[in-house]
């Protein structure tokens, strides 16, 4: 297909705001949704570094696909940005759980492709992010080593992070301060999701899903390969507890 320099020009303003910013919006989303040849363009330069781009509402988001994609958050800003300084791997696998569970919360366990709640407090989170660890611990230990090289995830150390949190205050109100707890690590977790437009805190301490939220699960989170076997692993919880 033959481009005017005109329109490779304009892709490509489009495709270095937001791969900048993470969004678009005003006369970029109008243009990338009314010139088929600009969005084609656009959408080739997203993919060719492992993104996607598509529109919620009033703006246009650039999320990455792929854990080898430049525009993938690493590990190290995660640290910097939301932890502290003794922040280790482990507290990012496990960070990746809790979302894992918290959108399963809204999905039935992911057994539904449209949400069937319409928002979560952070005791309900709380709640069954410790049911299934609790689940998790009864492993035994060989199977997990196992699992672990199955999933490339070192599920040892999510059971022993989780253990080593203090849960004496996880009932106080308030809990969002330092404390190693295992509340005050899912307010962490809250920031990051709020931080990316992935939930909106509605008071009471409860959050829910954006429209953004929604459409990354729906079109993509639950088909990639990498989530999907992470997805059975940890839905398969249910099961086992009901064996016990």
């Amino acid at each position: 297909m033959d481009y005017r320099q005109e329109d490779v020009i304009k892709a490509f303003q489009i495709y270095a705001n937001i791969s900048q910013k993470g969004y678009s919006e005003g006369d970029e989303l109008r243009l990338y949704l009314a010139e088929d040849k600009v969005r084609g363009l656009v959408d080739q330069f997203a993919k060719e570094v492992d993104c996607t781009i598509f529109s919620v509402g009033e703006r246009l988001y650039f999320v990455p696909l792929a854990r080898n994609s430049p525009f993938h958050i690493s590990n190290d800003t995660l640290k910097k940005t939301y932890f502290t300084g003794r922040t280790v791997n482990a507290d990012i696998y496990f960070m990746y759980v809790t979302i894992i569970i918290l959108v399963g919360e809204f999905y039935d366990s992911y057994q539904t492709t449209e949400p069937t709640r319409d928002f979560i407090s952070m005791s309900d989170w709380l709640e069954q992010v410790n049911e299934r660890l609790e689940t998790l611990q009864t492993i035994d230990e060989e199977e997990l080593k196992e699992l672990e090289k199955e999933y490339e995830y070192n599920w040892s150390a999510i059971i022993e992070k989780w253990a080593d949190m203090d849960d004496l205050k996880e009932t106080a109100k308030a809990q969002t301060g330092r404390t190693i707890s295992r509340l005050s690590f899912l307010h962490t977790v809250k920031r990051f999701l709020v931080a990316q437009e992935l939930v909106q805190e509605i008071g009471n301490d409860e959050l829910q899903l954006t429209e953004k939220a929604k459409v990354i699960v729906q079109r993509y989170f639950m088909e990639l390969e990498y989530n999907r076997g992470i997805l059975e692993f940890i839905y398969s919880f249910d099961q086992r507890k009901e064996e016990m």
